[in-house]
Formats: structure tokens, C-alpha cells, sequence
């Protein structure tokens, strides 16, 4: 309930500064300007909401694949779709060999689970299924619909300091306090950025747990997390991921973070033998972690969860 209230809150917060900024705009300025930069951004943001799906399949190269070619994930990802009350979704497989798996779609009914080559070759069954876990509650939870409606308030405040600075016809026709508006909005663009940024963190612990509410062990989504960190350091998967950047969002973890996210995930996995077991996440549960103020504060600026605060909520939560 604590993660849900907070995503919540975020979305009452971001709204609230995007009321307070067009009010603002148009008492100076003139109604018909916040009305235009509003309408611009729900143009935009439909457009975004529509071919959004099509992009992110043809940039990762995903073909949907039928229950006689894929038959174990298929029966895994209904079984998923049974518990969670919603349509199956469509089940794809990249060729890719990034170590991954992702989840989008307009609506529930829209949805789509997809995973990798690469995410197949290394998880057991019962990892895997935890990943598929995780996609369904992204599914369930709306969140490509929400992080979508949530990224177009930056857009706004975006197009907003721009056209202050720099659009207002030459410079003589700039006053100084246009200029200032255009300042004073680029500085919500960023603060606004970096609270989207947090509300898609959010939105990958609550899918872990959501994970765990469809019946999947914390230890197995903590270790088939572990494994895609140490499988993406590959240099093939380096490569690889230049072409897969604009997506990574939808990732169940960010793979150009893997070099660091392995030497922090080593303190935790005891055994050296990379696997987070049962027994890692009871010790987990009773200690702090250690983490690099460097990574405290890269954290700030990506889509997902540092990886040991990311286990360390698993291990709040295992029975």
C-alpha cells in the first residue's frame, strides 16, 4: 500500500505543478498560450499512446509466437494471466541476446510479455516465471499508461522554456522577463524529469512484489535479476545494447548498469556461487547494505532501482 500511495502522490504532485505553472502562464501571458501548450502535449502524448507498442517491438525486433512454438511459456504466462484476472497477453521473443525481459501495450487487454533469447539460455524455470511475474504486474498495474501520461509534463514544461528563451521572433523582441519564465520553467522541466525518473522506480519495486503476490519465491526474482547483471556484462550484450537504449525503460532491469551492479551484488551472495538463496535474503533482512555514494547518487537519474536496494525490499518481503 506504501508504494501504491506514493505513486499516487507523485502523480497528484506532478499535476499539481503543472496546474499551478499554465495558471501562472496565463495570468502573464494570456489564457490562449496555456491552452496551446496543453493542447500540443495531448496531441503529442496521443500519439505517443498510440504507436508507443509498434515502436518498441520493431526497435527490439520482436516476433509473437504461438503456443506450439513457445508451449512452457505460453502455459507460464496464462497461468500468470489467471491469477492476475486478466486477458493473456501476447507472448513474444526477441532474438536479442541482452538478458531481458519487458512488458507493454495500450490497455490491459492490449497487453504483450516479451523476453529475450538471451533471458531464456540462463534462468531456471522458476527464475524465469518470476521475471513473467514481474511483466503481469507491470500489466496490471497500467504502468505503461501512467509512466506515459506521467512523461508528458516535462514535454510541457519543456516546450514552454523553450519558447519563452528562445521563440518569441528576434532577439530585441526577448525581454528579460520572458527570459526569466523560460529559466524558471527549463528548472521544473529538470525537477519534474527527475520525479517521472522516480516514479518509474517505484514502479519496478512494486512490480517485484507484485511478482511475488502471483506466487513467485523473493529469492528466485532476487537471483534472476543477479544473473542478468553478470550476463550483461558481456561484450556481445554491450554491443547489442546501443540499439536497444531507447527502450530500456521497459526492461526489467538496465543492463548498462551491470559492471556496477555486480560488484555491489557480490556482498550479498555469500556463497559466490551466483545465486541469491532463501538463507542470503533472511541474512539480507538483518543488516545494511553497502552502497557507493556514486551509485546513491546515479540513481537519481536512471528508470530502475539500485540492484542491492532493489534485493533488499525482496528481502522485506520473503516469508
Amino acid at each position: 500500500m506504501w508504494l501504491k500511495f506514493r505513486m499516487y502522490l507523485l502523480v497528484a504532485v506532478l499535476f499539481a505543478i503543472l496546474y499551478g505553472v499554465l495558471v501562472w502562464l496565463g495570468s502573464l501571458t494570456g489564457i490562449g498560450n496555456s491552452i496551446t501548450y496543453l493542447a500540443l502535449a495531448l496531441v503529442f502524448l496521443g500519439i505517443q499512446y498510440l504507436i508507443g507498442p509498434i515502436l518498441v517491438g520493431w526497435t527490439m525486433g520482436v516476433k509473437y509466437v504461438t503456443e506450439q512454438q513457445e508451449p512452457d511459456l505460453h502455459r507460464m504466462v496464462a497461468e500468470l494471466a489467471q491469477q492476475a484476472n486478466l486477458p493473456k497477453p501476447k507472448v513474444g521473443i526477441s532474438e536479442m541476446t541482452i538478458p531481458n525481459a519487458f512488458a507493454f501495450g495500450r490497455t490491459q487487454g492490449d497487453g504483450r510479455i516479451c523476453v529475450t533469447r538471451g533471458i531464456l539460455n540462463i534462468l531456471s524455470r522458476d527464475e524465469l516465471r518470476a521475471v513473467l511475474g514481474h511483466e503481469m504486474s507491470h500489466i496490471k498495474h497500467r504502468d505503461m499508461a501512467i509512466i506515459t501520461l506521467l512523461s508528458a509534463i516535462p514535454m510541457i514544461l519543456h516546450w514552454i522554456a523553450f519558447s519563452f528563451m528562445w521563440g518569441f521572433g528576434d532577439r530585441r523582441e526577448r525581454n528579460e522577463f520572458a527570459v526569466f519564465i523560460g529559466i524558471a520553467a527549463f528548472l521544473l522541466y529538470f525537477i519534474t524529469n527527475l520525479l517521472v525518473l522516480y516514479g518509474s522506480r517505484i514502479r519496478e519495486y512494486y512490480a517485484d512484489l507484485g511478482s511475488t503476490q502471483l506466487g513467485s519465491q523473493p529469492q528466485y526474482l532476487a537471483t534472476a535479476l543477479y544473473k542478468l547483471s553478470q550476463a550483461s556484462v558481456r561484450p556481445r550484450v554491450k554491443e547489442e545494447m546501443k540499439k536497444a537504449e531507447s527502450v530500456k525503460a521497459f526492461f526489467i532491469s538496465d543492463p548498462s548498469r551491470a559492471a556496477m551492479e555486480v560488484r555491489e551484488v557480490t556482498q550479498i551472495d555469500r556463497a559466490r556461487d551466483g545465486i541469491i538463496g532463501y538463507d542470503d535474503l533472511l541474512d539480507l533482512r538483518q543488516k545494511q547494505v553497502r552502497i557507493g555514494f556514486g551509485s546513491t547518487l546515479a540513481e537519481l537519474f536512471v528508470t530502475h532501482p539500485n540492484m542491492v536496494k532493489r534485493i533488499k525490499h525482496l528481502s522485506d518481503i520473503i516469508m
